[in-house]
């Protein structure tokens, strides 16, 4: 089966798994590449007749990797990789495991930001402000445009993060807010105006910012990331000055159920960890009395730390931290009764024994 390539928000780069390996789709034609497993979840992935940048090798590694918290550790021949060792290395897309293996461990490879991150990143200088729960740090300029874009292989579509535009997306905003579902936990239903005085108000805060998710470019989801040190539930733990949490509110009727879930849960928690370096662990809030989102956030890995009370809400503390969602590979399609676990063939395992199965 081919991938149609000509999705406005496709990946630069866009791998499909097959049984005879994988193939890498771009603007300029495809790449085929062999792979052998050898048991044990070693995949040796093999150079394709044809030269292969450094975009397109990260691209069949990710393909090799996304589709479950399987045991997976691809091995590359260092004498077939040549052309392009020192970069990998030297990125930190792979290891030097011997002589004659390089090895590409999902944990490390998933924190690098080349293939999802629409406009790269950069840390910000850090300068401490004072706040209403103790200093933070000065805030970067918030993103315009897309943001981040990944492939779902389990929909085959791309999933997409984009920055509200408050005056392009008034009207969808307004529909959504106003949908008697969405209404009932997210309590902000109401005219026109008064969500586009609520769009200028999120757009003009320095900790927070409204995000569209989208499949294929249709946006179907909505987004406020916010700084947690400056937000409400800074007062209800001892926030670190990176750390960052979210509301959400899915606005299409179609777009519900496990296989979307599972695409912008671990989706939007890998944007946030890959935009900013700095930032060890993502919390949450939900309301004590959502069963279901509950269950959905603790099968992707999050923890439950209190119930605390808001004004309107009695809530859950919840929280992910960073090592944790890259060790236990939870932007995978997590089992229903297993949100992951650190694998035995993780690299901190492998520096402890030296041993790459």
């Amino acid at each position: 089966m081919s991938l149609d390539i000509t999705a406005p928000q496709d990946l630069p780069r866009r791998a499909q798994r097959h049984d005879e390996g994988v193939t890498v789709f771009a603007a300029g034609g495809r790449l085929d590449m062999a792979v052998t497993d050898h048991g044990g979840g070693r995949l040796e992935l093999a150079p394709p007749q044809a030269p292969a940048d450094f975009l397109s090798t990260l691209a069949a590694c990710e393909a090799l990797s996304n589709w479950a918290a399987e045991e997976v550790l691809i091995t590359l021949r260092r004498d077939r990789w040549q052309d392009l060792e020192a970069e990998l290395l030297t990125r930190g897309a792979a290891l030097a495991l011997d002589r004659e293996w390089l090895g590409v461990f999902p944990e490390q490879l998933w924190q690098l930001p080349d293939l999802w991150l629409a406009q790269g990143r950069d840390s910000y200088p850090q300068t401490m402000l004072p706040g209403p729960h103790g200093a933070h740090p000065k805030r970067p300029p918030k993103p315009a445009g897309l943001l981040y874009h990944r492939h779902i292989p389990w929909l085959d579509q791309v999933f997409s993060l984009r920055a509200l535009d408050a005056q392009a997306d008034l009207a969808l905003f307004h529909r959504w807010m106003n949908d008697t579902r969405v209404a009932a936990f997210f309590a902000e239903s109401g005219p026109l105006d008064y969500h586009r005085d609520y769009l200028a108000r999120i757009t003009a805060d320095p900790h927070m910012m409204p995000v569209l998710g989208c499949l294929d470019g249709q946006p179907f989801c909505y987004f406020e990331l916010y700084w947690a040190r400056e937000n409400r539930i800074g007062a209800q733990y001892e926030a670190a000055a990176w750390d960052r949490g979210w509301h959400v509110l899915v606005g299409e009727e179609n777009a519900r159920g496990a296989d979307y879930i599972t695409t912008w849960l671990p989706s939007l928690m890998h944007y946030m960890f890959l935009a900013e370096p700095r930032t060890q662990a993502v919390v949450g809030e939900p309301a004590a009395n959502h069963s279901q989102q509950l269950r959905n956030l603790s099968r992707s890995g999050f923890a439950r730390v209190k119930e605390f009370d808001f004004a309107h809400k009695r809530a859950v503390l919840v929280r992910l931290e960073r090592d944790y969602f890259f060790k236990a590979r939870l932007w995978s399609r997590p089992a229903p009764a297993d949100p992951g676990a650190p694998l035995r063939l993780s690299l901190c395992n492998h520096l402890m024994t030296g041993d790459p199965q």
